[in-house]
């Protein structure tokens, strides 16, 4: 399968697929666990029928727009985020739809990223005498899908961390006081990656210093409630603290302490969940707790927390991926966004990989992976 050779036809098949990548991001907190999926059927050079995955909806997106085309889609071209799934769940595969459907050319931006079943949904549609293609825009649809291409191949969710900091690496004006830095820009471009986040999580530094929401405000509907995730292993979460005030089934603490002592019964009262790990030195074990979300469909995990928690997730090559807000100010002495890590963690610290720089009001964005989530490994569809 490759792209066809021909610019303008490039040019033409790359407008279609960008338009199917618009409509993919319409599915951000609707679609997981599933991933985000557009697509669109064109007819000679017009749009027919046009499609995203909303896992309540249950259909897949090629399913929406070929209901959509109906009798027009035959004969007619599929632009598609992702390859067609060939097996059967919740749904059936898309791949029989498409070729009832009889739909002439396909083309997916990538692979499904699932080594088990990559490549098998081009094959069939290959068998039955359709055309299929596979690469236009691929690294904007893997980038879509990076926490599902993590998640469906691991069952760990795909870490970010984030951060605010000054331009002399400061988060805080003193070590456990909270401090504003960054723009309302920036605050809203955080509130974007709250929304596109499954969890939240904190440390109880951040928590018992700032008493933060930890909430989505950006008025977006969300299929699940952004679940607040704090890693408290004496378990020292206030009752009066904003967190356990607004807990609603989506407050979840991790600790070392026994959930029947008086104080994980009284927050449980309070509509927190108390989840006890295993004991690591006398914290709480992150490798668990990336576990125990990734079990409960946690695709995306948003890592606001502090020095601490962020030396940890660091050490134990937790993260993914950085978001880091610089505001162009220098603060001097007061908080690094990192714990002192072990001589032996330093020397192993990875550079970060496919760098970015933005703007975000006067503040700008630096973002970068630690790992390929991808690798040689091409995510298949949950159904």
């Amino acid at each position: 399968m490759s792209i066809p050779s021909s610019n303008s036809a490039v040019f033409d098949h790359g407008s279609w697929m960008s338009a199917a990548l618009d409509l993919a991001r319409k599915g951000t907190a609707l679609a997981h666990p599933n991933p985000y999926v557009g697509a669109i059927v064109v007819r000679d050079g017009e749009k027919v029928g046009e499609g995203f995955h909303d896992y309540e909806k249950r259909d897949h997106a090629e399913i929406v727009a070929l209901r959509a085309a109906g009798e027009k889609a035959r004969g007619a071209t599929l632009y598609v985020t992702l390859e067609p799934c060939c097996t059967a769940g919740r749904t059936g595969p898309c791949t029989n739809a498409v070729i009832e459907a009889g739909i002439k050319t396909v083309y997916a931006a990538m692979e499904d990223p699932n080594p088990a079943v990559a490549g098998r949904g081009f094959a069939v549609l290959k068998k039955a005498g359709i055309e299929a293609h596979c690469g236009i825009y691929e690294k904007q649809a893997r980038e879509l899908n990076e926490d599902f291409a993590k998640w469906i191949r691991t069952r760990i969710p795909f870490v970010t961390l984030k951060s605010a900091l000054t331009l002399d690496g400061q988060i805080a004006a003193r070590r456990g006081r909270s401090t504003r830095i960054t723009s309302d820009a920036s605050l809203a471009a955080v509130q974007k990656m709250r929304h596109k986040a499954d969890a939240i999580l904190t440390g109880i530094g951040t928590v018992l210093a700032d008493d933060p929401q930890l909430t989505d405000r950006t008025g977006l509907p969300r299929r699940r409630k952004l679940l607040r995730v704090v890693v408290d292993s004496k378990l020292q979460l206030p009752r009066k603290s904003e967190l356990v005030k607004s807990a609603d089934g989506d407050a979840l603490v991790f600790t070392i302490e026994s959930p029947d002592s008086a104080r994980a019964r009284a927050l449980a009262k309070k509509g927190v969940e108390i989840v006890r790990t295993r004991n690591r030195r006398g914290h709480v074990c992150l490798d668990t707790v990336l576990a125990e979300l990734g079990r409960r469909e946690m695709l995306n995990v948003l890592l606001e927390a502090g020095a601490e928690l962020n030396g940890s997730a660091l050490q134990g090559d937790l993260v993914d991926k950085v978001a880091l807000f610089y505001a162009p100010k220098i603060m001097g002495v007061g908080g690094v966004p990192v714990a002192t890590l072990p001589a032996a963690a330093s020397s192993k610290s990875q550079p970060l990989k496919n760098i970015s720089l933005g703007s975000s009001g006067p503040d700008f964005l630096v973002e970068g992976y630690f790992h390929d989530v991808y690798g040689d490994h091409r995510a298949s569809r949950k159904n």
